[in-house]
């Protein structure tokens, strides 16, 4: 059931108290920015201009990279091919075996940093079968070490992957 009170007209509902507001200023928005936005604007300002300053600084003294010639790719490519055979050809027991993974560690790394840049040899199928072989190989050598000898279907597949490389290398692809 409900409540007589709720229910009866004649009570009459008691008011609320006002509400106060206080009053606002317009200097009170307008007011100069407090220490904190000020550290944080000298803060940003400088590091805008040092950013700026070493960025042209920086830019003006960096060479562009000139694209390789493909007489020097195909020759570089064929040096990395005969070395990597050579390599992963040699017996175990070979006393110059660690000599010959180190070098063409070496060889395989600055091929790859030299031409991994250039747009016009990422899409080429010997470019990408290189790549593929040289990764295979530096992947087992870091991992196995430089003595460990490859196992016959990565070696099989490895030189699969360079006779695929230098074919498409001598047809200019």
């Amino acid at each position: 059931m409900a409540s007589p009170t709720l229910i009866t007209p004649t009570s009459t509902p008691k008011s609320l108290p006002p509400i106060k507001t206080k009053p606002t200023t317009i200097s009170a928005t307008l007011s100069p920015p407090t220490t904190s936005t000020t550290v944080h604007n000298r803060r940003r300002e400088f590091l805008s201009t040092t950013a700026s300053i070493l960025t042209t600084t920086f830019l003006v003294h960096v060479t562009p990279a000139f694209a390789a010639s493909d007489e020097e790719y195909v020759k570089e490519t064929e040096e990395v091919i005969s070395k990597l055979r050579t390599t992963i050809t040699m017996d175990k027991n070979d006393p110059n075996v660690s000599t010959a993974v180190a070098e063409l560690r070496e060889n395989s790394n600055s091929w790859v940093a030299k031409y991994r840049r250039e747009k016009a040899l990422l899409a080429r199928t010997s470019f990408r079968d290189m790549y593929s072989a040289l990764n295979a190989v530096s992947g087992h050598y870091i991992s196995f070490g430089p003595t460990a000898p490859i196992p016959a279907k990565r070696r099989a597949r490895i030189l699969e992957e360079v006779e695929v490389a230098e074919k498409s290398l001598k047809r200019g692809r």
